[in-house]
């Protein structure tokens, strides 16, 4: 949690420059957080729609973000 915790006080920097590359870094950050959720979901059985309640998006929101990963 050191990187998330330091990249949310970096986003709060009167520097935009700093700010902008840590809110960049914790989008990314993000990102590869709820991919890896979706996936333990998905293997432990979840239906598209039990995730998509979850993360408060459509269904064919979240399948058409994270099914195309899947290959």
């Amino acid at each position: 949690m050191t990187e998330a915790t330091n990249l949310a006080a970096a986003a709060g920097s009167p520097d935009p420059k700093v700010g902008l590359r840590a809110v960049l870094a914790l989008r990314r950050l993000l990102e590869r957080l709820e991919a890896v959720q979706v996936q333990s979901a998905r293997d432990q059985g979840w239906s598209w729609q039990a995730i998509a309640d979850a993360l408060e998006v459509s269904r064919q929101a979240v399948h058409q973000k994270h099914n195309r990963r899947r290959g």
